[in-house]
């Protein structure tokens, strides 16, 4: 897919603190600005075999079943004040430039005015703006990509969020996982599973897709899920999940199961590389084309 340059100067990604349960009342940054999108994480939730998400949960056994009991393994509730920043005991920053391998525009920054809590809501700001680059070029584009590695991975288990996503062409939001053995293996060796990918131009589907050696890329296997009615997602908070366990990946939006992905599908002469720790990545990018 070849993508026109972002049209909005601004695009903000909000994640919410989970409240007692996924409430259905989501944050939408709500600037009176022409030049921005907003995308808004209202909550994020991992169930694991006794472990701790965004709201992370264990399970008591490796299925995950309508009648497992689920325990709280990780979280961050998202809940310092306003302006403050993350939570560096869980997460730390990607910090660069270079396109990640995807083309992509913006200079991924640790600054607050691109990753920062607003009423409850961790906000990743992707802005329109020149920021000196690491070849000495300037970039047009600045956000933020954060992850757990280091700090938290997990093998198995149900990985959970409530996004509001941006509509625009060029944007490309993500809430994703990657195997913590990647500096050791590399990718794609290291395994990766997309909870949800939205592409700009798409502005009702998501996609839910997983990466390994062989089947990775353009190549990798996925489905996409589309609203019906032509509904948007960034018009509404929505649930994206995996429940992961041994052989066997289901991905959710809502209370919708709309793929598996199992062992089974991978040629014989390919690994499934999915039986091992995790750590979770979110980001909002901006890129010009992808290989939708």
């Amino acid at each position: 897919m070849i993508a026109k340059s972002p049209k909005h100067v601004h695009s903000r990604m909000a994640i919410e603190a989970p409240r007692k349960r996924l409430s259905a009342v989501g944050f939408l940054m709500r600037r009176l600005s022409v030049h921005r999108a907003s995308i808004a994480l209202y909550t994020l939730a991992v169930a694991v075999p006794l472990f701790s998400s965004f709201d992370v949960q264990a399970q008591e056994t490796a299925s995950v079943s309508k009648d497992a009991k689920l325990i709280l393994a990780w979280s961050d509730e998202f809940n310092g004040p306003d302006g403050y920043g993350l939570d560096a005991s869980k997460w730390v920053f990607d910090v660069g430039d270079g396109g990640w391998g995807n083309h992509e525009l913006e200079y991924y920054t640790n600054r607050p005015q691109n990753a920062y809590i607003h009423d409850g809501n961790l906000v990743i700001a992707a802005l329109k703006e020149n920021y000196p680059g690491t070849d000495g070029r300037s970039r047009k584009y600045t956000s933020a990509r954060l992850k757990t590695m280091g700090k938290f991975s997990q093998t198995y288990g149900r990985f959970e969020s409530r996004i509001r996503i941006t509509a625009g062409q060029g944007m490309w939001p993500a809430f994703w996982m990657l195997g913590d053995d990647i500096e050791k293996l590399g990718w794609p060796d290291c395994g990766e599973i997309d909870i949800m990918e939205n592409v700009g131009k798409e502005p009702s589907t998501v996609h839910g897709t997983i990466h390994g050696p062989g089947y990775s890329g353009a190549n990798g296997i996925g489905v996409p899920y589309v609203l019906p009615a032509k509904q948007r997602f960034a018009d509404d908070f929505h649930v994206f999940a995996v429940e992961w366990e041994p052989n066997t990946i289901r991905f959710y939006v809502d209370a919708d199961l709309y793929a598996t992905r199992t062992r089974s599908e991978i040629p014989a002469d390919r690994n499934w590389v999915f039986d091992h720790p995790f750590f979770l990545l979110l980001n909002a990018s901006n890129c010009p084309r992808t290989s939708r």
